[in-house]
């Protein structure tokens, strides 16, 4: 009887065989964290009609709560909304827009919108994808750094209502609708106040609007006053640094150019784009210095660069701050 049980036990549990059971338990695999877990072996990255696509991980965990993979598994991504051919550069696929043009070498440009690139007609596209991997390292550090900076505008955006931020000369500044005051046809006042205890001090710009008005409404009434500001505050630091640099400036005009700080003719006009009140007094100082010095040199030469730092010693720590800081988004 004893026997018949056994065979029984054995039909639904079989011993294991011979290998199986000379063969050693495999090793836990510790994942971050110091969690332990036992999951699949890695598989490479399959392609998946157009996209790259990470392997599947199977992960028994039965008492240690859920730690996510490594961010290793799942490939970096960056599409031009013109793409028209994609490529694979190290661990990251970069789907990238392609132009013929009439040149002859092959072009990258890395912008917030990612890669274009501008090819000879008679260049072959392997040609092209090859030339990428080659400068896979540049491309792609280009393309972090444009989605990093877009992520930061994207989280600087300005929400149009009474008690909105936005930085002026370098610090915050509160829109107070304020329908109770004309302000003398300006638009809106400056308002500084000195907060008790911390001695610090807050400033807060009152546009003489109700408070039913709409963003749009807001966000013009505001970018108003900026302007006028910004043509104030330019003019003076104009009549600062030309004597300063022996140059005379004729007129100014304010711009809104996206990609664009300043400009300057030989004639002596002045573009400056308003959207620099934004930034401190001397980020501001190093662009109007940077426009008047293109009164004596017209170019980036070495001789345009030291006749800046006669004036802005720290230019090229201010450049950098007007590179990585951007502007925060107003639509």
């Amino acid at each position: 009887m004893q026997r018949l049980v056994q065979l029984a036990l054995d039909l639904f549990d079989p011993p294991p065989s011979p290998a199986a059971a000379s063969a050693p338990a495999p090793a836990p695999v510790v994942v971050p964290g110091g969690n332990v877990a036992d999951f699949k072996p890695k598989v490479p990255l399959a392609l998946d009609g157009q996209a790259l696509v990470a392997p599947k991980t199977v992960v028994n965990r039965p008492t240690a709560p859920a730690v996510p993979l490594p961010s290793l598994l799942s490939p970096a991504e960056f599409r031009h909304p013109q793409a028209s051919r994609e490529v694979l550069l190290g661990d990251a696929v970069v789907a990238y827009a392609l132009q013929r043009a009439r040149r002859r070498t092959i072009g990258f440009t890395v912008g917030a919108d990612g890669l274009a690139v501008r090819a000879p007609s008679w260049v072959t596209l392997g040609a092209v994808d090859a030339a990428l991997r080659e400068k896979s390292d540049w491309i792609l550090r280009k393309l972090s750094e444009a989605r990093d900076r877009q992520q930061r505008m994207e989280g600087g955006r300005i929400v149009w209502a009474n008690g909105a931020v936005l930085p002026y000369l370098g610090e915050p500044l509160t829109v107070v609708l304020d329908p109770s005051h004309g302000f003398a046809g300006k638009g809106g006042a400056l308002v500084a106040a000195v907060e008790q205890g911390s001695g610090s001090t807050t400033r807060s710009l009152h546009i003489g609007l109700p408070h039913s008005a709409n963003p749009a409404q807001i966000r013009d009434a505001v970018q108003a006053w900026l302007m006028r500001d910004a043509r104030r505050h330019f003019t003076t630091r104009l009549d600062h640094f030309a004597p300063l640099l022996g140059v005379r400036w004729a007129s100014l005009r304010l711009s809104s150019a996206q990609t664009r700080w300043g400009s300057a003719k030989a004639d002596g006009s002045i573009r400056l784009n308003w959207r620099l009140l934004h930034y401190r007094p001397a980020v501001i100082d190093y662009v109007v210095a940077h426009e008047l010095a293109h009164l004596r040199v017209m170019d980036h030469s070495p001789r345009f660069w030291d006749t800046v730092a006669t004036v802005v010693p720290d230019y090229a720590e201010l450049r950098s701050r007007l590179r990585e800081e951007p502007a925060p988004l107003w639509e």
